[in-house]
């Protein structure tokens, strides 16, 4: 099972890194590129060439400002893409969001919230869990633990 994670810039990085750790966390192997939709056009679309090649079964798109990059996946691939809209300086990534967000029809990205690269890491385990019925497995026993470790703050929060 294989997953790519691509970001439009290196200044992602600090935001994709937690996607990157649930991913791992998962036994999932993740390729992580740098690729613009803008700025290296070709670079995405070798990307999507080698992607069956490559054996990648979902994306997690990342990008800021004009974030076309998921888009422009999505346009070029069979298989899923999500969205992950990154915060930048301006607009606090309503730009990200909405650019990623408002997908014409036939070209669908699932998106997450900006900077929610957690749940973009979390979406692409249950996708993958479609077809590895062992991640479906991982991702209760992980719900369970989140709910664990919140019942035992509440319970120290009330001591």
């Amino acid at each position: 099972m294989k997953a790519a994670i691509v970001m439009g810039s290196k200044s992602d990085y600090d935001v994709v890194k937690r996607a990157i750790d649930i991913l791992e966390s998962f036994e999932v192997e993740a390729e992580v590129r740098i690729i613009s939709a803008h700025r290296t056009p070709e670079a995405a679309s070798n990307f999507l060439k080698r992607i069956d090649d490559e054996k990648i079964e979902v994306v997690i798109a990342a990008a800021g400002k004009a974030a076309h990059l998921a888009g422009v996946l999505a346009s070029g691939t069979d298989i899923p893409i999500i969205g992950l809209p990154i915060k930048s300086s301006t607009l606090d990534g309503l730009d990200s969001l909405l650019s990623t967000v408002q997908m014409p029809k036939g070209v669908p990205v699932a998106t997450v919230a900006i900077d929610g690269a957690e749940n973009a890491g979390l979406l692409a385990v249950q996708m993958l869990g479609i077809k590895y019925p062992e991640l479906r497995v991982k991702m209760k026993e992980y719900k369970i633990n989140m709910a664990r470790d919140l019942e035992k703050q509440d319970r120290e929060l009330n001591r």
